[in-house]
């Protein structure tokens, strides 16, 4: 069992199952959304998550057509996105995890489109687009 939150901990949510890959992703609107360099998304099971508290504190914002991003009303935390043509799956923001788990990302995506700041410094796969 994973459980994650926001920062004003408003929005508190369980995951009943495992991560899939984490990607690091550098696309502008990951940039954005997180106001980092990047944003590190892995994807979860839609019927494996479960928010326990701040059902009202939901808001979405469709950055993309067909690609929603949810967030926390309250304090702005990037939750996850999701796309009605991907109905079973989640890309969660693993920053909001509160569960310690053990991740290595197995690939930078969108370094086409990266900040011109950022660089990435491991040996992980990198891909202009999402391979």
């Amino acid at each position: 069992m994973l459980s994650g939150s926001c920062l004003c901990n408003g929005i508190q949510y369980e995951i009943d199952g495992d991560l899939g890959q984490a990607m690091i992703c550098h696309c502008g609107k990951c940039r954005k959304s997180n106001g980092s360099a990047f944003a590190v998304n892995a994807a979860i099971k839609v019927d494996e998550f479960r928010l326990l508290k701040g059902q009202a504190l939901v808001g979405e914002f469709e950055s993309t057509p067909g690609v929603f991003r949810t967030f926390c009303k309250n304090c702005g935390s990037p939750l996850y996105s999701r796309r009605p043509s991907m109905p079973d799956i989640y890309r969660l923001r693993i920053g909001t995890l509160d569960t310690d788990v053990q991740v290595k990302p197995v690939a930078h995506i969108f370094m086409g489109s990266k900040a011109s700041w950022d660089e990435a410094h491991d040996d992980i796969p990198q891909y202009d687009e999402r391979p």
